[in-house]
């Protein structure tokens, strides 16, 4: 259940413990409880900072968190996760893509922008759905007047009649339109063309820079022009019910509070920092991993990005790192940044038990993900528990010989083990199947056993 709270005396009252977070993380994410721990106080110290008087929340910075573990294991899971119970903005970006400054590629300050879009967007559907009703109605009258234009008084008509007749019929068509008898006709609509011009970009600066200049130099040039289209009653419906929402809702204020969500809730989790770890980037004029770093500091270290919607500081965004470290560790890292995470968390390795749980406990389980996909073609498909272990067995023996890519093996062995049925599944004459580890092993034994065959399948 989401909880996003304001500010307010109520707010740790009527928020989440971290116990309480930690239970619900757990019907997504199997074991890593040291990971959930962090996270729900990491969450939990939010809520209380808010509570303390400005001049010393001003100064309690965000505890962020380095997330050490191989892939597979439910890093990202348990960082989006908590993020959705949360309504907090979150984005999940790679370090790798982010270049030193001074090459050609995305600058670091992006994330920041990236994750106000968010929030806006976020906002701006909260203030959609609280006018929702009130542009239904807006958008109702102008489709009445486009079915029922009003007529020019004739000639010899009384002025009293008339307007009594035009309601009296406006009504009748206004019950036909919300019975859905009226469907399937069409109206005229006017719609607005985005139009961007086409140029080429020379030279230094974000492409959200240029085109925040762009707007202010030519504010008419990307406004776009109108076109008259024809729609059938219930897109226009959907078109003008749209078109009141943007009017209802003040963009202004909508910026606003999505600046102040981001400062304060925002979340950043910066995956694949470990491949930027170390203190020389190789020979030549290649971007340097640690020009990277230093680079990344300021915006982990608190500072001030101006973006098309105002400017934003990020001395509260809480981030949250991850990397496998397989070839580093975390103290290749330059201090600075190092210094920036002081929560560690060591995320365990996943094997055959971890796996018969995550096939079967979370909510958003493997094996009720496939049940119910092949439920939509009318068939009805049971896992058996010894069918549950051997897939995990199987799974797990993989992640053995090869690469160990975690609880993704799962997603790899389930498709090869359904791929008949999955094929089949409209024109079998069988509408109930049991799997069973028979079953299994008919698919899955002879793949697993050839190492060279299941280097390209599994």
């Amino acid at each position: 259940m989401p909880f996003y709270l304001p500010s307010s005396t109520d707010a740790l009252r009527l928020a989440p413990t971290p116990r309480q977070i930690v239970a619900e993380l757990d019907k997504y994410v199997v074991g890593q409880h040291g990971a959930k721990r962090a996270v729900a106080i990491a969450l939990r110290n939010r809520l209380r900072r808010q509570q303390l008087p400005p001049e010393m929340a001003e100064d309690v910075a965000p505890k962020n968190i380095l997330m050490i573990g191989p892939t597979g294991v439910g890093k990202t899971e348990i960082a989006r996760r908590l993020a959705k119970l949360a309504q907090a903005p979150f984005l999940k970006i790679e370090a790798s893509r982010f270049t030193e400054v001074g090459y050609v590629g995305r600058d670091v300050e992006s994330m920041i922008r990236d994750l106000v879009e968010i929030a806006v967007g976020m906002v701006r559907d909260e203030r959609y759905r609280e006018v929702q009703a009130q542009a239904e109605a807006r958008a109702e009258e102008r489709l009445l007047d486009l079915l029922l234009p009003p007529r020019p008084p004739a000639p010899g008509d009384e002025a009293s009649a008339q307007p009594d007749t035009a309601a009296a019929t406006r009504e009748r068509l206004r019950a036909q339109l919300r019975e859905g008898k009226l469907d399937q006709r069409t109206v005229e609509v006017d719609v607005r063309e985005q139009t961007f011009p086409a140029m080429q970009v020379v030279g230094g600066g974000s492409m959200e820079e240029i085109g925040l200049n762009l707007r202010d130099m030519l504010p008419g040039f990307f406004q776009g022009r109108n076109r008259t289209g024809t729609m059938k009653v219930p897109d226009a419906r959907a078109h003008f019910t749209q078109d009141e929402q943007q009017k209802l809702v003040d963009g202004e204020s909508v910026a606003r509070t999505a600046i102040e969500r981001v400062e304060q809730t925002g979340i950043i989790f910066v995956d694949e920092i470990d491949k930027i770890a170390g203190r020389e980037g190789g020979q030549g004029p290649d971007v340097s991993r640690e020009g990277v770093q230093r680079d990344i500091l300021p915006i982990v270290e608190g500072t001030t990005v101006n973006t098309k919607h105002g400017m934003v500081r990020t001395d509260h965004i809480l981030f949250i790192a991850a990397g496998a470290f397989h070839v580093s560790k975390p103290s290749d890292l330059i201090p600075e940044l190092q210094g920036r995470f002081p929560i560690r968390v060591e995320l365990e390795a996943l094997g055959r038990d971890e796996f018969v749980r995550i096939l079967r406990e979370p909510k958003n389980a493997l094996i009720a993900q496939y049940s119910a996909l092949m439920a939509t073609e009318g068939v009805s498909v049971q896992f058996t528990e010894d069918a549950i272990a051997r897939i995990a067995a199987l799974a797990a023996l993989v992640n053995e010989r090869m690469e160990n890519i975690g609880a993704r093996r799962l997603h790899t062995v389930m498709e090869k083990l359904l791929d008949e049925i999955s094929f089949e599944g409209p024109d079998l004459a069988e509408r109930s199947i049991t799997i069973d580890a028979g079953y299994v092993d008919r698919m899955l034994a002879d793949v697993v056993k050839n190492e060279d065959l299941s280097r390209y399948i599994l």
